[in-house]
């Protein structure tokens, strides 16, 4: 009974700061210091992307670092709350993928959540998210497409993460994966509707 409440306990741990890493509107806040909202131009999207596009790579890559380090950083909580259980730390990654998406610290408009899963796979399954790095880096260097490299690297992801994790951790990820399927759905109703 014990072991439960502790597993409980450490699980909303992490959920909370998972959460809380990313509601910290990373974009929003880079942003504002060059003088505009990314809520509000571009496909408004507060993300490493929108950004980028707005003031380009430079500008942009305090707001690529900060939104891969909410995932890692959740990750990381995961594992130091309850090592011996990696779902712990999986959910801790949801949480702050899922803070990304809707900030409370941002009136709840957020990001599709793409770094913040790099992040939190970089510290739950480093190999794979190695080979995805390489990857992206091959298609990029081929197709000199930033977007086409990024879904090569993010979708391939669980491919290669097959060969040797698990087929549970293996599902976390795809589940991982379905918030970010999810926001870019939203966004493609949004824009519709627009």
């Amino acid at each position: 009974m014990l072991l439960g409440a502790i597993d409980a306990v450490a699980l909303s741990a992490a959920v909370a700061i998972g959460y809380v890493l990313g509601s910290i509107p990373v974009a929003v806040l880079i942003a504002r210091g060059q003088g505009f909202d990314p809520r509000d131009v571009g496909d408004r999207n507060p993300g490493y992307w929108n950004v980028k596009e707005q003031r380009g790579g430079q500008a942009a890559l305090p707001v690529f670092v900060g939104d891969v380090c909410k995932g890692a950083l959740a990750a990381g909580a995961g594992i130091v709350l309850d090592g011996s259980t990696w779902g712990i730390a999986y959910a801790a990654v949801a949480a702050a993928m899922i803070g990304h998406a809707f900030p409370v610290f941002a009136d709840f408009r957020g990001g599709r959540s793409v770094l913040t899963f790099v992040g939190g796979m970089a510290v739950l399954s480093p190999v794979a998210a190695a080979a995805a790095a390489a990857a992206f880096a091959i298609v990029w260097a081929g197709s000199r497409s930033l977007a086409l490299a990024a879904r090569v690297g993010v979708f391939g992801f669980p491919l290669v993460q097959i060969g040797f994790e698990s087929k549970e951790r293996v599902a976390a990820t795809g589940a991982l994966m379905g918030i970010v399927g999810l926001r870019f759905a939203q966004a493609a109703v949004r824009d519709r509707q627009a």
